[in-house]
């Protein structure tokens, strides 16, 4: 046995068995975890049966009402009373804008309607409520 020096050679490889073992690991955390990731505030939507509209934008501008009667602004939660002066300084340089608002069903309709008055307040023109689709009933 030759401690030390010797004239073996030196090995210049690299090992990627710990690199691809973190990769798997992290492939399977990210599989976990993306169906839990959910987009917006918990609301529960009313059901209409309508036709839904065609998004020319990429990402909608979303002011939700959830149950308790907090607003939100995408998932950023606002006084009421100041909604119009945020979207007033957001929408500044893109007064053309479309806003949808999500409000729970529980939510009171008068809630909705004042803040839709603060939305069109602000100055913005385009708006529009989100809703889901009526279950088809099975036959």
């Amino acid at each position: 046995m030759m401690v030390g020096g010797g004239d073996a050679p030196l090995m210049s490889e690299i090992n990627v068995t710990p690199f691809v073992d973190v990769m798997l690991v992290l492939l399977i955390i990210f599989m976990v975890a993306a169906p839990m990731m959910t987009q917006g505030v918990d609301v529960s939507l009313p059901e209409v049966t309508t036709q839904s509209l065609h998004q020319e934008e990429d990402v909608p501008f979303v002011v939700s009402i959830n149950k308790e009667g907090r607003v939100f602004i995408n998932d950023f939660m606002v006084d009421a009373g100041k909604l119009g002066t945020k979207l007033q300084a957001i929408f500044k340089e893109k007064p053309t804008q479309k806003v949808y608002v999500r409000a729970d069903k529980r939510v009171p309709y008068g809630t909705v309607m004042d803040v839709m008055s603060e939305i069109r307040g602000a100055g913005i023109e385009k708006l529009a409520l989100i809703t889901d689709p009526i279950p088809e009933k099975k036959t």
